[in-house]
């Protein structure tokens, strides 16, 4: 059924179009993920764009919500709408593409909200879109052609020769930006070779096409089903066949085009960043050095940082430096990847202070390490003794160690570890973490440059404001403080207790977050084991959102950690 047109763009619009956009990116999706090969072929491009208008999306309707549950005769305002979609897409961005949508939308939101309207005409839409482009192409560190922002000029560009109402200026920037997108593997050697347009331009096209059918009721050429200008315009070519490795190139970079076998850095890291605009810049010019694909967007104190590093601990920290992150995931690209591990650097002075931790699966090791901690790996069944954590306090080398067991089982081998070191003329403070959760929230807070004392004391005072939890399955039948349990039963522990038996996974983890949040709480950390499908965190995201607006999360693959769930709530 057709949509009733929207003459002007006011905040039905912004609400209208931003649904629309989300309904064509969700049609589209795997048809884009799978021509993803640019920055990263890691086929995530259509999830990402999907994800961030998600974001867009339920602050838009948050704020309907509220106007209506004001029982006002008026509803929100046209900058209402447009500052809630651009807050939105920016705390819910995902990847490359999604940060520089977010930015887009910021762009355009500039634009519609200024001396609060109370609604926007053609000149207002073709000013929002040359906005919406040159902000996007100014926080990306080094802007290459024949990517999304390459698309986003040319729908600017477009519009701006349109004359007339909002529906004929977007059917320009749609236009414009379709030829475009045809263009970008002329523009790309790894999109022509791969025979593809640019995922995050194709994209781009999916939401300028939903911006046309917003104002004029139609769907716009070439979207009907599909994101594209045509579901046959995906691959302008048969692909080529790809070394592996081919085509792993950073859009925001200068650098060689399209090497058969080069690889690029081996994590993504993405965080939001509360900071002011001083403070951004110092971290710019720092991310910069480290890695690339750098694309910084926001302002008015709170940023989304996106950068591609093989340090990703390194990048945590410039930001931590730089104010306050949070919301931060970091994704390795793949194990192929070039990256190396601390084991490969060459022999260092002795450190002042280092933290060895003992982690429960091979993800979390590998976040601890990125952190910049010694890890100790405890494989389900087989708790590590207490020589190989002094071995552990040995490998890192430092003066001063702060030790994170962990484990509530492990605290007696860890004090007799830190005694026998201590005998060694080593600094060592134990600070009795119960679970990997706790040793998250200390590292971080943990700061090496300040006296060690404090730095404990902080470190302690962030762990024991952590509740923890995880969800398991019982291997037998036995009692419990919920009850008898059956071997096979999911069962749902919070501080070490079992508060909850169930039979799903994704429910009893629910139970257990929500009871944990009863009393309060502004992170929550999720830690997945192998055995749980990325939809459990989803389920869980989503969850707190909406059901706890000021409460953020924060996803880590933990490997073969034993439990199925890690939960913390800080």
């Amino acid at each position: 059924m057709a949509q009733v047109p929207q003459t002007f763009f006011d905040a039905l619009a912004v609400r209208t179009w931003c649904g629309l956009a989300l309904e064509t990116l969700g049609r589209a999706r795997e048809e884009i993920d799978a021509i993803n090969v640019y920055p990263v072929a890691d086929g995530d491009t259509g999830t990402n764009l999907y994800l961030t208008v998600e974001s867009a999306v339920a602050a838009v309707e948050a704020v309907f919500a509220g106007h209506a549950a004001a029982s006002g005769p008026d509803g929100p305002t046209l900058a209402d709408a447009a500052r809630a979609m651009a807050h939105g897409a920016l705390i819910g961005a995902r990847g490359n593409s999604g940060t520089i949508l977010a930015q887009l939308l910021r762009g355009m939101a500039q634009v519609l909200a200024e001396d609060d309207p109370a609604h926007a005409d053609g000149q207002g839409l073709r000013l929002a879109l040359r906005q919406a482009a040159d902000s996007a192409r100014r926080a990306v560190a080094h802007p290459v052609e024949g990517t999304v922002l390459t698309v986003a000029s040319a729908a600017a560009d477009a519009a701006d020769g349109a004359r007339g109402d909002c529906g004929t200026v977007a059917r320009a920037a749609y236009d414009g930006a379709r030829a475009a997108l045809a263009a970008t593997p002329g523009q790309l050697p790894v999109l022509e070779r791969a025979g593809v347009v640019d995922a995050g331009g194709r994209g781009l096209v999916a939401v300028l096409g939903a911006l046309v059918e917003t104002f004029t009721g139609e769907r716009a050429r070439g979207v009907a089903g599909s994101a594209y200008p045509n579901p046959s315009e995906g691959r302008v070519a048969p692909a080529a066949d790809r070394a592996p490795g081919d085509g792993v190139l950073d859009e925001c970079a200068d650098g060689p085009a399209a090497v058969p076998g080069q690889k690029g850095p081996a994590f993504e890291v993405i965080y939001l960043l509360e900071a002011g605009d001083e403070a951004v810049e110092r971290l710019r010019e720092r991310l910069d050095a480290l890695g690339d694909s750098l694309v910084v967007v926001g302002g008015d104190g709170l940023w989304n940082v996106h950068v591609h590093v093989d340090d990703a601990g390194a990048a945590v920290e410039a930001g931590i430096e730089a104010g306050r992150p949070h919301r931060i995931r970091i994704t390795h690209f793949g194990a192929g990847d070039v990256h190396t591990t601390g084991a490969e650097r060459p022999p260092r002075e002795r450190a002042q202070r280092a933290v060895v931790a003992v982690v429960p699966g091979e993800g979390l090791a590998g976040l601890y390490t990125e952190a910049g901690a010694t890890t100790v790996l405890a494989r389900p069944g087989e708790p590590p003794a207490s020589g190989e954590l002094v071995q552990a306090v040995r490998r890192a080398h430092a003066r001063e160690v702060v030790l994170l067991p962990n484990d509530a089982e492990l605290r007696h081998t860890a004090a007799a570890a830190a005694e026998q070191v201590r005998t060694e003329g080593i600094r060592v403070a134990l600070i009795p973490t119960r679970s990997a959760v706790q040793g998250i929230a200390a590292l971080a807070v943990h700061e090496p440059d300040r006296r060690f004392d404090e730095d404990v004391v902080s470190m302690t005072s962030a762990a024991g404001a952590t509740r923890y939890a995880e969800v398991t399955v019982a291997e037998r039948q036995s009692w419990t403080m919920a009850g008898i349990c059956q071997a096979g039963d999911v069962l749902g522990l919070i501080d070490g207790d079992v508060a909850v038996i169930g039979a799903d996974v994704a429910e009893t983890a629910e139970t257990v977050l929500d009871r944990m949040l009863s009393a309060g709480g502004e992170m929550v950390t999720l830690v997945l084991g192998d055995d749980v499908p990325e939809a459990v965190a989803d389920h869980l995201e989503g969850r707190v959102r909406e059901g706890y607006l000021a409460v953020d999360t924060v996803v880590y693959r933990g490997g073969r950690q034993g439990a199925l769930l890690l939960i913390g709530v800080e």
